[in-house]
């Protein structure tokens, strides 16, 4: 095979100039129907693998959602109970010290501090819903479970303040705590 030849050979083509069976165009080109079947297997394994992991992921987003909803509205609580504490929300002799409603985090209160300079104390910019109620029917503050001070903590009721929130979710977290204990 001389000089000229091999170049024909390496351009893709034999000698003669005639095309390998293997490069030619045409004729029956695609997927065999077993190639189709064992696509669609192996794309049909990939997907159910990765339906718990998406559902896994959807949960933990919801969870850490959770988290940080009641850290920002017990922190509100605690910021409303400090500045009664220190004499700027006025409060009633028996009253515990806590708002009287979640809502109440939201509205702000006058600064008795300062009687002739009125200003209004917020603590709050809005009130997170839950992320585990589906229901959109209600309002924020009706997502939450609300605990007052008089009421013990292992029977939660709600009474005349709000000493703390809790998830009304039936389930459990991936950490095997009830959403209901968090």
């Amino acid at each position: 095979m001389g000089l000229p030849a091999a170049l024909h050979a390496c351009a893709g083509r034999w000698p003669d100039g005639r095309t390998p069976p293997q490069q030619r165009s045409g004729g029956a080109g695609g997927f065999t129907l077993l190639e189709l079947v064992i696509a669609v297997a192996i794309l049909s394994i990939l997907v159910v693998m990765a339906v718990p992991v998406v559902r896994l992921e959807v949960q933990r987003q919801k969870e850490a959602e959770l988290r940080q909803d009641l850290r920002v509205i017990r922190q509100a609580i605690d910021d409303y109970k400090h500045a009664g504490d220190e004499g700027r929300v006025a409060k009633k002799a028996d009253a515990s010290g806590y708002p009287p409603r979640l809502e109440t985090l939201l509205q702000g209160v006058t600064d008795s501090k300062d009687p002739k300079n009125p200003r209004v104390i917020y603590f709050l910019r809005r009130i997170p819903r839950d992320p585990f109620n589906t229901d959109a029917t209600l309002a924020p503050a009706d997502t939450w479970g609300k605990r007052s001070y008089s009421s013990p903590p292992d029977a939660p009721l709600e009474g005349d303040d709000v000493f703390d929130v809790y998830s009304m979710a039936e389930g459990t977290g991936i950490n095997g705590v009830p959403y209901r204990e968090w």
